[in-house]
Protein backbone atom coordinates (compact mmCIF):
# COMPACT_ATOMS: atom_id res chain seq x y z
CA UNK A 1 0.00 0.00 0.00
CA UNK A 2 2.78 2.32 0.91
CA UNK A 3 4.55 1.50 -2.35
CA UNK A 4 1.45 2.40 -4.36
CA UNK A 5 1.06 5.73 -2.54
CA UNK A 6 4.69 6.57 -3.19
CA UNK A 7 4.26 5.90 -6.93
CA UNK A 8 1.19 8.16 -7.07
CA UNK A 9 3.12 10.98 -5.35
CA UNK A 10 6.01 10.73 -7.79
CA UNK A 11 3.60 10.79 -10.71
CA UNK A 12 1.99 13.94 -9.36
CA UNK A 13 5.40 15.62 -8.98
CA UNK A 14 6.26 14.66 -12.54
CA UNK A 15 2.98 16.03 -13.91
CA UNK A 16 3.38 19.29 -12.00
CA UNK A 17 6.99 19.69 -13.23
CA UNK A 18 5.95 19.10 -16.83
CA UNK A 19 3.13 21.62 -16.46
CA UNK A 20 5.51 24.25 -15.07
CA UNK A 21 7.98 23.64 -17.89
CA UNK A 22 5.18 23.93 -20.44
CA UNK A 23 4.03 27.23 -18.94
CA UNK A 24 7.61 28.62 -19.00
CA UNK A 25 8.13 27.55 -22.61
CA UNK A 26 4.82 29.11 -23.62
CA UNK A 27 5.63 32.36 -21.85
CA UNK A 28 9.10 32.59 -23.40
CA UNK A 29 7.57 32.00 -26.81
CA UNK A 30 5.02 34.76 -26.22
CA UNK A 31 7.75 37.14 -24.98
CA UNK A 32 9.84 36.45 -28.08
CA UNK A 33 6.90 37.15 -30.37
CA UNK A 34 6.14 40.38 -28.47
CA UNK A 35 9.79 41.51 -28.67
CA UNK A 36 9.96 40.78 -32.37
CA UNK A 37 6.84 42.82 -32.92
CA UNK A 38 8.45 45.78 -31.10
CA UNK A 39 11.71 45.61 -33.06
CA UNK A 40 11.89 48.19 -35.85
CA UNK A 41 12.46 46.44 -39.17
CA UNK A 42 14.20 48.87 -41.46
CA UNK A 43 12.83 48.89 -45.01
CA UNK A 44 15.82 49.18 -47.31
CA UNK A 45 13.56 50.15 -50.18
CA UNK A 46 12.29 53.20 -48.32
CA UNK A 47 13.95 56.49 -49.35
CA UNK A 48 16.24 58.16 -46.79
CA UNK A 49 15.64 61.87 -46.32
CA UNK A 50 18.78 63.99 -46.63
CA UNK A 51 19.89 67.53 -47.33
CA UNK A 52 22.12 68.16 -50.31
CA UNK A 53 23.97 70.87 -52.21
CA UNK A 54 24.86 71.10 -55.88
CA UNK A 55 28.59 71.84 -56.12
CA UNK A 56 29.86 74.97 -57.89
CA UNK A 57 33.38 76.36 -58.24
CA UNK A 58 34.21 78.85 -55.47
CA UNK A 59 37.06 81.24 -54.78
CA UNK A 60 39.89 79.60 -52.86
CA UNK A 61 41.71 82.31 -50.93
CA UNK A 62 45.31 81.33 -50.38
CA UNK A 63 45.87 82.90 -47.00
CA UNK A 64 46.44 82.21 -43.32
CA UNK A 65 44.28 82.98 -40.30
CA UNK A 66 45.70 83.06 -36.78
CA UNK A 67 43.60 83.41 -33.64
CA UNK A 68 44.66 85.35 -30.58
CA UNK A 69 43.53 87.40 -27.59
CA UNK A 70 43.31 91.15 -27.02
CA UNK A 71 45.03 92.53 -23.91
CA UNK A 72 45.23 96.07 -22.51
CA UNK A 73 48.20 98.18 -23.48
CA UNK A 74 48.56 99.33 -19.88
CA UNK A 75 47.05 98.02 -16.68
CA UNK A 76 48.09 98.72 -13.11
CA UNK A 77 46.86 98.45 -9.56
CA UNK A 78 47.05 101.82 -7.84
CA UNK A 79 48.24 101.95 -4.24
CA UNK A 80 49.11 104.71 -1.82
CA UNK A 81 52.63 105.91 -1.00
CA UNK A 82 51.54 106.85 2.51
CA UNK A 83 49.29 105.16 5.03
CA UNK A 84 46.03 106.55 6.29
CA UNK A 85 42.28 106.20 6.56
CA UNK A 86 40.30 106.53 3.31
CA UNK A 87 37.99 109.54 3.68
CA UNK A 88 36.38 109.44 0.23
CA UNK A 89 36.35 107.46 -3.00
CA UNK A 90 36.01 109.67 -6.06
CA UNK A 91 35.82 107.00 -8.80
CA UNK A 92 33.68 103.89 -9.02
CA UNK A 93 33.96 100.62 -10.89
CA UNK A 94 33.64 101.34 -14.64
CA UNK A 95 34.48 105.03 -14.32
CA UNK A 96 36.51 106.58 -17.13
CA UNK A 97 39.40 108.53 -15.61
CA UNK A 98 42.14 110.77 -16.96
CA UNK A 99 45.77 111.09 -15.98
CA UNK A 100 46.14 113.04 -12.72
CA UNK A 101 42.45 112.77 -11.79
CA UNK A 102 41.90 112.23 -8.00
CA UNK A 103 40.57 108.74 -7.27
CA UNK A 104 40.70 108.54 -3.46
CA UNK A 105 41.35 110.98 -0.64
CA UNK A 106 43.09 109.91 2.58
CA UNK A 107 42.74 111.63 5.92
CA UNK A 108 45.41 114.39 6.11
CA UNK A 109 44.07 116.54 8.95
CA UNK A 110 47.08 115.88 11.21
CA UNK A 111 49.52 116.69 8.42
CA UNK A 112 47.71 119.96 7.76
CA UNK A 113 48.01 120.92 11.42
CA UNK A 114 51.75 120.20 11.29
CA UNK A 115 52.00 122.28 8.13
CA UNK A 116 50.21 125.21 9.77
CA UNK A 117 52.58 125.02 12.76
CA UNK A 118 55.58 125.01 10.42
CA UNK A 119 54.23 128.03 8.52
CA UNK A 120 53.89 129.96 11.81
CA UNK A 121 57.44 128.97 12.70
CA UNK A 122 58.63 130.13 9.29
CA UNK A 123 57.09 133.55 9.79
CA UNK A 124 58.96 133.96 13.08
CA UNK A 125 62.24 132.80 11.57
CA UNK A 126 61.80 135.13 8.61
CA UNK A 127 61.36 138.03 11.01
CA UNK A 128 64.51 136.95 12.88
CA UNK A 129 66.50 136.84 9.66
CA UNK A 130 65.28 140.33 8.69
CA UNK A 131 66.04 141.74 12.14
CA UNK A 132 69.52 140.15 12.41
CA UNK A 133 70.35 141.32 8.92
CA UNK A 134 69.74 144.96 9.93
CA UNK A 135 71.61 144.57 13.22
CA UNK A 136 74.55 142.84 11.58
CA UNK A 137 74.92 145.65 9.08
CA UNK A 138 74.96 148.07 12.01
CA UNK A 139 77.53 145.91 13.85
CA UNK A 140 75.02 145.57 16.70
CA UNK A 141 75.23 141.76 16.77
CA UNK A 142 77.66 139.16 15.60
CA UNK A 143 77.20 137.68 12.13
CA UNK A 144 76.96 134.15 13.58
CA UNK A 145 73.53 134.95 14.97
CA UNK A 146 72.32 135.88 11.50
CA UNK A 147 73.73 132.64 10.14
CA UNK A 148 71.91 130.56 12.78
CA UNK A 149 68.64 132.33 12.04
CA UNK A 150 69.10 131.78 8.30
CA UNK A 151 69.83 128.07 8.81
CA UNK A 152 66.77 127.69 11.03
CA UNK A 153 64.65 129.34 8.37
CA UNK A 154 65.99 126.98 5.67
CA UNK A 155 65.34 123.92 7.87
CA UNK A 156 61.76 125.04 8.53
CA UNK A 157 61.26 125.66 4.81
CA UNK A 158 62.43 122.11 4.02
CA UNK A 159 60.06 120.76 6.67
CA UNK A 160 57.20 122.72 5.10
CA UNK A 161 57.98 121.32 1.64
CA UNK A 162 58.14 117.80 3.09
CA UNK A 163 54.73 118.18 4.72
CA UNK A 164 53.26 119.61 1.51
CA UNK A 165 54.61 116.59 -0.40
CA UNK A 166 53.10 114.20 2.15
CA UNK A 167 49.76 115.99 1.97
CA UNK A 168 49.78 115.80 -1.84
CA UNK A 169 50.34 112.03 -1.61
CA UNK A 170 47.17 111.60 0.45
CA UNK A 171 45.30 112.28 -2.79
CA UNK A 172 45.47 109.07 -4.86
CA UNK A 173 45.51 110.04 -8.55
CA UNK A 174 45.18 108.15 -11.84
CA UNK A 175 48.61 107.38 -13.37
CA UNK A 176 47.21 107.41 -16.93
CA UNK A 177 43.96 107.60 -18.89
CA UNK A 178 41.86 104.49 -18.48
CA UNK A 179 38.89 102.74 -16.92
CA UNK A 180 38.50 101.58 -13.33
CA UNK A 181 38.25 97.79 -13.72
CA UNK A 182 38.61 96.78 -10.06
CA UNK A 183 37.73 98.47 -6.77
CA UNK A 184 39.71 96.84 -3.97
CA UNK A 185 38.96 99.16 -1.03
CA UNK A 186 36.29 101.60 0.00
CA UNK A 187 35.53 104.64 2.13
CA UNK A 188 36.46 104.00 5.77
CA UNK A 189 39.12 101.48 4.81
CA UNK A 190 42.82 101.81 5.49
CA UNK A 191 45.45 102.50 2.85
CA UNK A 192 49.07 101.47 3.18
CA UNK A 193 52.06 101.46 0.83
CA UNK A 194 51.99 98.47 -1.51
CA UNK A 195 48.35 97.56 -0.80
CA UNK A 196 46.25 97.87 -4.03
CA UNK A 197 43.25 100.20 -3.89
CA UNK A 198 42.01 100.40 -7.51
CA UNK A 199 42.88 98.84 -10.84
CA UNK A 200 43.15 101.10 -13.89
CA UNK A 201 43.05 99.61 -17.40
CA UNK A 202 43.88 101.45 -20.62
CA UNK A 203 42.25 99.90 -23.72
CA UNK A 204 42.59 102.83 -26.12
CA UNK A 205 45.63 100.92 -27.38
CA UNK A 206 45.51 97.11 -27.27
CA UNK A 207 48.00 94.31 -27.53
CA UNK A 208 47.02 91.32 -29.67
CA UNK A 209 49.04 88.12 -29.37
CA UNK A 210 48.96 85.03 -31.60
CA UNK A 211 51.04 81.85 -31.50
CA UNK A 212 52.73 80.98 -34.80
CA UNK A 213 54.36 77.74 -35.90
CA UNK A 214 58.04 78.01 -36.82
CA UNK A 215 57.31 77.29 -40.50
CA UNK A 216 55.07 80.39 -40.68
CA UNK A 217 57.32 82.87 -38.89
CA UNK A 218 58.59 84.16 -42.23
CA UNK A 219 55.12 85.67 -42.81
CA UNK A 220 55.59 88.15 -39.95
CA UNK A 221 57.90 91.15 -39.90
CA UNK A 222 58.53 93.76 -37.20
CA UNK A 223 56.81 97.15 -37.61
CA UNK A 224 54.67 95.93 -40.52
CA UNK A 225 50.89 96.29 -40.41
CA UNK A 226 48.33 93.48 -40.70
CA UNK A 227 44.52 93.32 -40.70
CA UNK A 228 43.07 92.24 -37.36
CA UNK A 229 39.42 91.71 -36.40
CA UNK A 230 37.58 90.74 -33.21
CA UNK A 231 35.37 87.66 -33.35
CA UNK A 232 32.36 89.61 -32.05
CA UNK A 233 32.92 92.41 -34.61
CA UNK A 234 34.08 90.59 -37.76
CA UNK A 235 33.20 93.58 -39.96
CA UNK A 236 35.53 95.96 -38.10
CA UNK A 237 39.06 95.81 -39.50
CA UNK A 238 41.79 97.11 -37.20
CA UNK A 239 45.34 97.78 -38.44
CA UNK A 240 47.84 96.10 -36.16
CA UNK A 241 51.61 96.72 -36.13
CA UNK A 242 53.95 93.96 -35.00
CA UNK A 243 55.92 95.08 -31.94
CA UNK A 244 57.37 91.74 -30.85
CA UNK A 245 58.27 88.37 -32.38
CA UNK A 246 59.15 85.76 -29.79
CA UNK A 247 62.69 84.40 -29.71
CA UNK A 248 61.78 81.32 -27.69
CA UNK A 249 59.12 78.69 -28.43
CA UNK A 250 56.40 78.08 -25.85
CA UNK A 251 55.13 74.72 -24.56
CA UNK A 252 53.23 74.14 -27.82
CA UNK A 253 56.42 74.61 -29.87
CA UNK A 254 55.09 77.82 -31.40
CA UNK A 255 56.28 81.41 -31.13
CA UNK A 256 54.32 84.41 -29.75
CA UNK A 257 53.84 87.31 -32.14
CA UNK A 258 52.44 90.49 -30.61
CA UNK A 259 50.67 93.38 -32.38
CA UNK A 260 49.83 96.88 -31.23
CA UNK A 261 46.25 97.76 -32.18
CA UNK A 262 44.40 101.05 -31.84
CA UNK A 263 40.91 100.52 -30.44
CA UNK A 264 37.78 101.97 -32.02
CA UNK A 265 36.53 105.42 -31.02
CA UNK A 266 33.87 103.87 -28.78
CA UNK A 267 36.33 101.34 -27.31
CA UNK A 268 34.29 98.41 -28.70
CA UNK A 269 37.13 95.93 -28.31
CA UNK A 270 37.54 94.79 -24.70
CA UNK A 271 40.43 93.13 -22.95
CA UNK A 272 40.13 89.34 -23.14
CA UNK A 273 38.17 89.23 -26.42
CA UNK A 274 39.24 86.77 -29.11
CA UNK A 275 40.27 87.89 -32.57
CA UNK A 276 41.99 86.92 -35.81
CA UNK A 277 44.81 88.22 -37.95
CA UNK A 278 44.39 87.57 -41.66
CA UNK A 279 47.40 87.21 -43.93
CA UNK A 280 46.24 87.22 -47.51
CA UNK A 281 48.09 85.27 -50.17
CA UNK A 282 47.92 85.37 -53.94
CA UNK A 283 44.87 86.07 -56.07
CA UNK A 284 42.05 83.58 -55.33
CA UNK A 285 41.68 80.50 -57.51
CA UNK A 286 38.50 78.63 -58.39
CA UNK A 287 37.89 75.21 -56.89
CA UNK A 288 35.48 72.89 -55.09
CA UNK A 289 34.93 73.71 -51.43
CA UNK A 290 32.65 71.56 -49.25
CA UNK A 291 31.69 71.53 -45.56
CA UNK A 292 34.15 69.41 -43.57
CA UNK A 293 31.18 67.84 -41.76
CA UNK A 294 30.17 66.12 -45.02
CA UNK A 295 33.39 64.09 -45.16
CA UNK A 296 33.43 60.50 -43.92
CA UNK A 297 36.52 58.47 -43.12
CA UNK A 298 37.09 54.76 -43.56
CA UNK A 299 40.39 52.97 -43.81
CA UNK A 300 42.26 56.28 -43.86
CA UNK A 301 40.34 57.45 -46.93
CA UNK A 302 38.25 60.59 -47.19
CA UNK A 303 34.81 59.86 -48.64
CA UNK A 304 31.56 61.69 -49.27
CA UNK A 305 28.07 60.67 -50.37
CA UNK A 306 26.91 61.88 -53.78
CA UNK A 307 23.42 61.52 -55.19
CA UNK A 308 23.20 59.92 -58.61
CA UNK A 309 19.92 58.76 -60.19
CA UNK A 310 18.16 59.05 -56.85
CA UNK A 311 20.63 56.82 -54.99
CA UNK A 312 23.49 57.45 -52.57
CA UNK A 313 26.94 56.80 -54.01
CA UNK A 314 29.99 56.68 -51.74
CA UNK A 315 32.77 58.65 -53.46
CA UNK A 316 36.50 58.75 -52.59
CA UNK A 317 37.97 62.26 -52.52
CA UNK A 318 41.28 64.03 -51.85
CA UNK A 319 41.46 67.05 -49.54
CA UNK A 320 44.19 69.58 -50.27
CA UNK A 321 43.64 71.97 -47.33
CA UNK A 322 41.19 73.02 -44.65
CA UNK A 323 39.85 76.57 -44.32
CA UNK A 324 38.13 76.95 -40.94
CA UNK A 325 35.14 74.53 -41.10
CA UNK A 326 35.43 73.86 -44.85
CA UNK A 327 37.71 71.68 -46.98
CA UNK A 328 39.21 72.28 -50.40
CA UNK A 329 38.86 69.23 -52.64
CA UNK A 330 41.63 68.47 -55.13
CA UNK A 331 40.22 65.27 -56.64
CA UNK A 332 37.05 63.18 -56.66
CA UNK A 333 34.40 65.88 -57.15
CA UNK A 334 33.24 67.90 -60.13
CA UNK A 335 31.01 70.97 -60.56
CA UNK A 336 27.41 69.86 -60.80
CA UNK A 337 27.80 66.90 -58.42
CA UNK A 338 25.07 66.70 -55.78
CA UNK A 339 26.65 66.32 -52.34
CA UNK A 340 24.84 65.02 -49.24
CA UNK A 341 25.44 67.58 -46.48
CA UNK A 342 23.12 66.33 -43.73
CA UNK A 343 21.04 63.27 -42.82
CA UNK A 344 23.70 60.57 -42.58
CA UNK A 345 21.78 58.36 -40.13
CA UNK A 346 21.02 54.97 -41.76
CA UNK A 347 22.64 56.21 -44.97
CA UNK A 348 24.57 53.60 -46.95
CA UNK A 349 26.01 53.14 -50.40
CA UNK A 350 23.17 52.49 -52.85
CA UNK A 351 20.36 53.73 -50.58
CA UNK A 352 17.33 55.41 -52.15
CA UNK A 353 17.41 59.15 -51.50
CA UNK A 354 14.75 61.80 -50.96
CA UNK A 355 16.17 65.34 -50.99
CA UNK A 356 14.42 67.87 -48.78
CA UNK A 357 16.76 70.80 -49.34
CA UNK A 358 18.64 70.87 -52.62
CA UNK A 359 20.26 74.26 -53.16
Amino acid sequence: MKKKSKLITMALYLIISLAVIAVIVLRLKNNKETAQQKIYHYNKEQAITVQADTLHPEDIVDGHVYTGTFEPNRETRVSSEVQGKINSVLADLGSIVTRGQPLMQLDNSLLKLQLHSTEVQLEGLQDDVNRYTILTKADAVQGVQLEKAALGYKAAKVQKETLEEQISKTSIKAPFNGIVTAKLNDEGGFAAPGVPLLQITDITILKFTVNVAENDLHLFHLNQQYDISADVYPDISLPGKIIMIGSKANAGNSFPVQFQVKNTKNLDIKSGMFGKVNIKGKEPLKGIIIPSSAIMGEGGKAQVYLIKSGKAVLQNIEVSKAIENKSVISAGLQPGDILVTNGFINLYDGANIAIVNDH
